[in-house]
């Protein structure tokens, strides 16, 4: 049967779906831009990706207080808005002869920093929006939206841009936020901030908020440690993966996008059997199961070759790869949430972002001269064989079901009560829910 979750949560859901949509239609089109339209080098083009990751996750490092202590709904707006004129500025500079490369970077930063500071709140409100018995549900419909969008967005903006050019996708891109806006606005109901004090200001202390409540917490340090080194390590091997593919073996563009096309759609599966898995399996065993297979597969990628086999290598290991993060995901995503009191949301989310945006910049630079030094193969084969010892950061099932209970400012236990459920919220406004 399929579970209600409301019509707030339907048009969260809609907002996140057509933001997704789009940013994944223009996949690709800055790069496009930036070397045939701008002919930037490739270390310019490297530079784009990895400088305006780090610079953005810098930038909103500061986003958490101030995002904790304001109504969620109207920065998620604010934020939509933000990405909206960022990103059409870009067709609008390039229409007028004015695009430069140090625009493309700027739109970079200020999309990537308000994608943090939107990701952070409505990850609070989702926990303010949707019951805790049902957030394990919610979660893996972001989750089975993201794959879908994954798989389908590349391909139509391929498309796109093959008979419109890449700016066309780009101000698609645009629009997406700016239908993610009104999603946004159409949503009813109450809203959460939490209090402050009317004089206090910003104190260099609690910029550390984040950090002090998941080094606090073993079960939430043990996720964040492991889903950081998971995500840098893997990320980390895609410009490699990319020159072996597309350079060594010179695999054409088509087979390239098939490659990551069409396992994409092993996050929809795992997206929905995840929740189903839990019920039958438990959360902790198919956290950790999925866990370990998800940092398995990758080291498959050691033995592709070129040619057919070596497409059908990649496919395979990149299918069971996503089918395994898809399923870990939502579980990961709703125990963070459960284990974090709403007050408390919006700081861990941002310095969860943000370690994990400074980490995947970082390791890109790295394994890019790695790479460059030995080669993509040996750089893909060392991220691999790593990947093999960060199961060993996942909690047990002593931290995750035994350990203390997180509080907020006030001193009131987080929500709570028993393993997988929550206890009411004090807001008196329906349950206090995460993510």
């Amino acid at each position: 049967m399929r579970v209600r979750l409301g019509p707030g949560f339907g048009w969260l859901w809609s907002a996140y779906a057509v933001s997704t949509y789009g940013t994944w239609i223009a996949f690709g089109a800055f790069p496009l831009i930036a070397v045939r339209v701008l002919h930037s080098s490739a270390f310019a083009v490297s530079l784009l990706e990895a400088a305006g990751l780090a610079v953005a996750a810098i930038i909103a490092f500061p986003l958490g207080p101030w995002v904790e202590h304001r109504s969620k709904r109207p920065v998620m707006i604010a934020m939509d808005l933000a990405r909206f004129l960022a990103m059409a500025s870009v067709p609008v500079a390039y229409f007028l002869g004015l695009l430069s490369y140090g625009q493309l970077l700027v739109v970079s930063v200020i999309s990537g920093t308000a994608s943090i500071a939107f990701t952070a709140a409505s990850g609070a409100y989702l926990k303010h929006l949707v019951r805790g018995d049902q957030l394990l549900v919610a979660n893996a419909r972001f989750e089975g939206t993201s794959w879908v969008a994954t798989a389908a967005g590349p391909p139509l903006g391929g498309a796109l841009i093959g008979l419109l050019g890449p700016v066309v996708t780009i101000m698609v891109d645009a629009f997406s936020y700016l239908l993610s806006a009104l999603g946004v606005l159409r949503i009813r109901g109450g809203d959460v901030a939490a209090p402050r004090e009317p004089a206090s200001t910003l104190r260099g202390a609690d910029l550390l908020g984040g950090w002090r409540f998941i080094r606090h917490d073993r079960a939430l340090r043990c996720l964040f440690l492991n889903s950081i080194l998971v995500g840098g390590l893997i990320m980390a091997t895609v410009p490699p993966l990319a020159v072996l593919l597309l350079g060594e073996y010179h695999f054409p563009a088509w087979q390239y996008g098939l490659a990551f096309g069409i396992p994409a759609l092993g996050g929809f599966v795992g997206a929905r059997l995840s929740a189903r898995l839990v019920r039958r399996h438990g959360r902790h065993r198919v956290l950790t199961v999925s866990g370990w297979l998800r940092s398995l597969f990758p080291l498959g990628l050691a033995f592709t070759q070129p040619g057919i086999t070596g497409l059908l290598t990649v496919i395979v290991v990149e299918g069971l790869l996503i089918t395994c993060m898809a399923i870990f995901n939502p579980i990961y995503a709703t125990e963070r949430l459960q284990r974090t009191p709403a007050d408390h949301a919006a700081q861990v989310l941002t310095t969860w972002s943000v370690s994990s945006k400074l980490v995947q910049a970082t390791l890109m630079v790295i394994w890019g001269l790695l790479a460059t030094l030995t080669s993509p193969l040996a750089a893909i084969t060392t991220s691999g064989v790593l990947l093999l010892v960060t199961p060993l950061l996942l909690p047990g099932r002593t931290h995750l079901f035994h350990s203390e209970p997180a509080r907020s400012a006030e001193g009131v236990p987080a929500a709570w009560t028993a393993p997988g459920r929550l206890a009411p919220s004090r807001r008196g406004s329906g349950p206090a829910v995460g993510n």
